[in-house]
């Protein structure tokens, strides 16, 4: 049977910054492979190469200063094949008015990387982030579990996920990388019931073992797992080779591959 796909994770850039972003990020021991410039143009066209209908493009503010720069891009971008998310920094002082200004916008979540914005997820900062998307009804996808960027520390586990998702039961929250990558355990003991959290499988073809994909899907269900990539540290069709693979039936790979990223994002298709 044909699918189609929505990759719910996916980077690309200004073009003033994307050859700079993906030469500092491409740095990483963990990234062998670089697939796309990191340019809008370039994004589109490896989703395209890929048969993937759709991107969610994650941005991330690392300073205050860049939050409104970074969301002016975004608004300006979410068409076609890509659907742009926007950020807020917890430092920022004007929170609540860019998340306000996304909504308004049409924009249907915002990205946050708490190893890169140098905050903790349970941290009191946080709160007005998860509180004003609450209540405007924009997705959270966040960074989870380990980033070669903070290698000692993590900034945002799956005990800290499950608490916001119990603080908060009616904020769409996305765990990215299964929850947590590298601590896949700990998403088995905290995030079971949490029927407020989806996670996507960005970059977890490459260190995932099936056993523990298999055991992932019994704990949050097929409803609750999206496609992603990490574009373009992973190509999607390495996402979806992966679940191809897996002795789960069709019905359950076809959630995951779009049907769940559809209804989430609320998208008439």
């Amino acid at each position: 049977m044909e699918h189609k796909y929505i990759d719910f994770h996916i980077h690309a850039y200004a073009q003033k910054v994307a050859q700079k972003a993906v030469r500092v990020l491409s740095a990483c021991p963990e990234v062998e492979n670089v697939y796309t410039d990191g340019t809008v143009a370039s994004t589109r066209r490896v989703l395209e190469s890929c048969g993937v209908d759709r991107g969610v493009v994650l941005p991330i503010a690392t300073k205050p200063a860049q939050t409104q720069v970074i969301n002016d891009w975004a608004i300006k971008h979410s068409h076609g094949n890509f659907i742009c998310f926007g950020t807020v920094h917890p430092n920022s002082d004007c929170i609540e008015s860019e998340l306000e200004r996304l909504a308004a916008a049409g924009i249907r979540g915002i990205k946050l990387h708490p190893d890169y914005q140098q905050c903790f997820m349970f941290e009191p900062r946080m709160q007005p982030i998860y509180r004003k998307c609450e209540e405007l009804g924009l997705i959270i996808s966040l960074h989870m579990g380990y980033d070669p960027v903070s290698v000692r520390t993590r900034h945002a586990m799956p005990c800290d996920l499950a608490q916001t998702a119990e603080k908060y039961p009616a904020l769409k929250l996305v765990g990215a990388h299964m929850g947590g990558m590298s601590n896949w355990e700990r998403v088995l003991y905290y995030l079971r019931g949490a029927d407020n959290v989806w996670l996507d499988t960005a970059f977890c073809a490459e260190f995932i073992t099936d056993e523990m994909f298999c055991r992932l899907l019994d704990c949050v269900g097929e409803d609750r797992i999206l496609l992603g990539s990490d574009l373009p540290w992973s190509l999607p069709s390495v996402q979806i080779d992966m679940i191809r693979q897996l002795d789960i039936p069709d019905a359950a790979k076809r959630k995951i591959f779009f049907d769940n990223a559809a209804a989430l994002l609320g998208l008439n298709v």
